[in-house]
């Protein structure tokens, strides 16, 4: 029996193989220096645990309504008004299994056959795929690091046609960490303004940003930019959740219920008990965020010293997030051990087999030439994983 059409050509997720293989070879006892992880290697914080305990002992554990309690669902509208200034309803909040899963139900709510959705590279490596198993058409748009990784109002304009349905903005952004201002989103807004395309925001890092970049949402511009938007946003990075799979979705009201309608028949509600733990990631104490988000700012500073002094390398300052994505073409066209690098592919390779390194290659996110590394991993790791790919491009030829 063949396999369905949609996914024979779906490609599984470069990060979590890579991370996968990384683990196997620790596993075996190999000394692997893992910089692919896209999670924290924070613990969530204390009175959130507590709260998901909290849960458990008074029996919080049977179905909830699909598409969130409306506890929590009252906790993203106060943070939305909060810190956003946007306002919402329940009816226009859904609470899914993740930022994925939001993503992941909008794509099938809203795409279908012969839609095209524009998505900017480098980009998150499951957009496409997400687009694609919806039977509609991902759009790529280069983006050049001398222009910041950012597209501009005139290469969406180029790229709009009769059947464009969406754009995808990510700010701050995996895997570049650009943050937009308000100024570069109101450009890009009166590009579309007269257009019905649908603006789906992907702000799953807002709380990470750095040396004084303030986080904007597009759905802020205006009363259009908001109707147009749906805002995509979750805990599993600002609270290193991300076992506890929460995240959260704002839009439209029938958006949301076809959304909430979908995930009927799928997942069903998300975990009770992580939902209670969400209320208190919201409400509660921000310290811990805090506290992070002052060691990443340590840990970017410190890499982006380090690649920008090693030969063949050139990396651009992200701005958000917890990734670099630096140039390695340096180290393209070379060879390692009569090993040819024709690709960041290759380069990503050897250096795990040879430097034992985890990275991520360019290729994963759109953008051949250039590699991610996440400083989401303690400083020891880090550094010494920087010595390791150091050390490899020495000995190229």
């Amino acid at each position: 029996m063949k396999l369905a059409r949609r996914v024979r050509g779906l490609k599984p997720s470069p990060t979590l193989s890579l991370t996968a293989k990384a683990k196997a070879l620790k596993a075996s006892g190999r000394d692997v220096v893992d910089l692919c992880a896209g999670e924290p290697d924070f613990e969530t914080p204390d009175n959130v645990k507590r709260a998901g305990i909290k849960a458990i002992e008074e029996g919080f554990t049977r179905y909830t309504p699909v598409g969130g309690i409306d506890e929590l669902k009252d906790a993203i509208i106060e943070k939305l008004k909060r810190d956003n200034g946007l306002e919402y309803s329940r009816e226009e909040i859904i609470v899914s299994c993740g930022a994925k899963h939001v993503l992941y139900n909008i794509a099938q709510a809203l795409f279908e056959e012969g839609d095209e959705v524009i998505i900017p590279a480098p980009y998150w490596v499951s957009y496409p795929e997400i687009v694609a198993l919806a039977g509609a058409e991902p759009v790529i748009l280069p983006t050049l690091e001398d222009e910041g990784f950012k597209v501009t109002p005139q290469e969406i304009k180029g790229a709009i046609t009769e059947r464009t349905k969406a754009i995808i903005i990510n700010s701050p952004s995996n895997p570049t960490g650009i943050v937009y201002t308000e100024e570069e989103l109101s450009a890009i807004y009166d590009v579309i303004r007269d257009t019905d395309i649908v603006v789906i925001s992907d702000e799953i890092y807002e709380k990470l940003t750095y040396d004084s970049h303030e986080f904007f949402s597009f759905a802020s511009l205006c009363e259009d930019a908001k109707e147009r938007t749906i805002v995509v946003n979750g805990l599993s990075k600002s609270h290193s959740m991300t076992g506890w799979r929460i995240g959260y979705g704002a839009g439209r009201k029938e958006w949301i219920k076809a959304m909430i309608n979908i995930q009927s028949q799928s997942t069903s509600n998300p975990s009770s008990i992580a939902q209670k733990a969400a209320v208190e990631a919201l409400k509660g104490p921000q310290d811990a965020l805090e506290r992070m988000v002052e060691e990443f700012d340590r840990r970017r500073r410190y890499i982006l010293e380090r690649l920008n002094s090693m030969d063949g390398v050139r990396c651009t300052t992200p701005r958000g997030a917890f990734y670099v994505f630096p140039s390695v073409r340096g180290a393209i066209g070379r060879t390692y051990r009569d090993r040819m690098i024709n690709s960041s592919k290759d380069l990503a390779e050897l250096l795990l087999e040879e430097a034992m390194v985890a990275v991520v290659p360019g290729e994963a996110f759109g953008a051949d030439g250039y590699i991610r590394i996440s400083y989401a991993t303690g400083m020891e790791d880090l550094k010494k994983g920087l010595d390791r790919i150091e050390n490899f491009l020495n000995h190229l030829e």
